[in-house]
């Protein structure tokens, strides 16, 4: 029986049909993807990994990567609570993990999520002052992501974590700043400096009470420094001494022999 050319032709738009067909009811989703599925417009599963069956033009498969995105917050420049303009920027970093919820809550998650660290950062920075901003870094980065995991959440998207990379100040400031911390520096060794007086007078005070009740020991100490002036080149040191000098030197002299 032979084939006419008509058939041969029929067979191979057969063969294209099927192979379309096969090609648009098959679909390959990697393991860190989820696809949600629409039939008819009407979301009814998510499938995946690995190979999944669709129905050509009734079922339309939504992608969704479940990997943890990055994003870089761009430099948001508001004003403090104490009246100062900063501008700071952060790094945020989530991941889906409710592909169906984030389908049907958000059109755009990428962007939604980006502009809401981005008026919420302003909003955490606006009820700071710049004393805070500076050394509160840790506590900014908690309270962003309590408030972004809040909303987040409704969406299907988890917030792993929040860091404000730098805060940037207007070169007048970084100039009083710099200022504030030499006075500051400044104030602190003038304090050292007036406590270590305080001290050196307090025992002072206690060796003339001594030196009261205890006149050799007076005198002693005199010979004493005598000694040392002595010891620094050769000079001669004229020093007027009154009765109580001798009474000290015949006190020293008398006792050895007891």
């Amino acid at each position: 029986m032979a084939i006419s050319i008509g058939d041969i032709i029929g067979i191979v738009f057969l063969l294209i049909i099927i192979i379309i067909l096969l090609s648009l009811s098959l679909r390959v989703i990697a393991e860190w993807q989820r696809a949600v599925i629409l039939r008819l417009g009407r979301a009814i599963r998510v499938k995946g990994p690995g190979i999944i069956t669709l129905i050509p033009f009734v079922d339309r498969p939504i992608v969704v990567d479940l990997r943890i995105v990055t994003v870089d917050v761009p430099a948001q420049t508001t004003v403090t609570k104490d009246n100062v303009t900063v501008t700071i920027d952060a790094v945020l970093y989530y991941k889906v993990v409710d592909p169906m919820k984030t389908i049907l809550s958000v059109a755009n998650y990428n962007y939604a999520v980006l502009n809401l660290a981005q008026t919420s950062l302003r909003d955490i920075i606006g009820q700071m002052e710049l004393d805070e901003i500076l050394v509160k870094r840790e506590e900014i980065n908690k309270r962003l992501q309590l408030i972004l995991d809040e909303i987040t959440e409704g969406w299907g998207i988890k917030v792993t974590q929040v860091t404000v990379r730098d805060i940037r100040l207007s070169q007048e400031l970084l100039s009083a700043i710099a200022e504030q911390a030499k006075a500051e520096r400044i104030r602190r060794a003038k304090v050292i400096s007036s406590e270590g007086e305080r001290q050196a007078a307090s025992i002072l005070a206690d060796a003339s009470q001594y030196y009261v009740s205890n006149p050799v020991a007076l005198q002693i100490r005199f010979l004493e420094m005598l000694t040392d002036i002595s010891q620094r080149g050769n000079m001669v040191i004229v020093v007027p001494a009154g009765q109580e000098f001798y009474s000290t030197l015949s006190v020293l002299k008398s006792k050895p022999q007891s």
